[in-house]
């Protein structure tokens, strides 16, 4: 059997005193999709930070496609383009055009040419629905425009991975759309992604495991017609409960 695109076995974290991840095990397989869901403080972002070493973990195993990632630089360095992210907020160079914003890390980290690098960007550009926005600034684009060159951006350095940390909280309702249908043609596109959202929606429309966390810890984790169907725990329950009113 191939190994799992991700692997966390018991990884725990803590921010001093306050312990933020408590004993997380998930496993992904290549081309799946994880939709991670709780209320607001209850590790969600930590675990994909942890993922990708924006964060170190304290104890624990995480692996990508088999390959364990440590907090050493050389460990956090390997994975450089193979993990790619997509913030709340776009993270975007303010003072680079989007085609600049797109090319840099294709060559400064993979070695393309600047002609390869801007014949990936377009293609991408094109692929998230806005060709025509490639010299412009971020500034002059909006936020759903700004976030659909984000994902650009982690698609030309053709990672192996996919993760999003609430892609649509910093966007305008009307913006919302234009972003998760970007996401979703990925998705359906075989592309493993972990996905921090509340945008139940697209969970129930693409997500093999829905997990939810509450308080540093996984309470549930099943498939989506299990975890929408029949939430085994009252704290789901509730959170669910909640955010369908929405």
């Amino acid at each position: 059997m191939d190994d799992p695109a991700i692997q966390l076995v018991a990884v725990n974290k803590w921010f001093g005193d306050f312990h933020v991840l408590k004993d997380i095990s998930l496993t992904v397989g290549s081309g799946e999709k994880v939709v991670i869901c709780g209320p607001s403080g209850s590790g969600k972002s930590t675990v994909v930070r942890c993922i990708n070493k924006l964060e170190e973990h304290q104890s624990g195993t995480i692996h990508l496609y088999g390959k364990e990632l440590t907090n050493d630089p050389n460990s956090v360095a390997s994975i450089q383009g193979d993990v790619g992210m997509v913030f709340q907020q776009f993270n975007l160079f303010p003072h680079l055009s989007v085609l600049d914003n797109l090319t840099l890390g294709p060559i400064k980290a993979r070695g393309l040419s600047r002609v390869e690098a801007e014949d990936r960007a377009r293609h991408y550009l094109t692929r998230v629905r806005i060709p025509e926005q490639a010299d412009k600034l971020p500034k002059q684009l909006s936020g759903g425009q700004q976030q659909r060159v984000a994902i650009a951006r982690s698609l030309c350095m053709e990672p192996k991975v996919l993760l999003f940390d609430e892609p649509t909280s910093a966007l305008d309702p009307e913006m919302i759309a234009e972003v998760l249908d970007v996401m979703v043609e990925l998705a359906l596109e075989g592309m493993t992604m972990i996905v921090v959202t509340h945008e139940m929606g697209f969970a129930r429309k693409v997500a093999d495991q829905m997990v939810f966390m509450d308080q540093g810890e996984i309470v549930e984790h099943g498939s989506p017609g299990e975890f929408f169907g029949n939430p085994r725990t009252a704290r789901c329950q509730k959170f669910l409960g909640q955010i369908l009113q929405h």
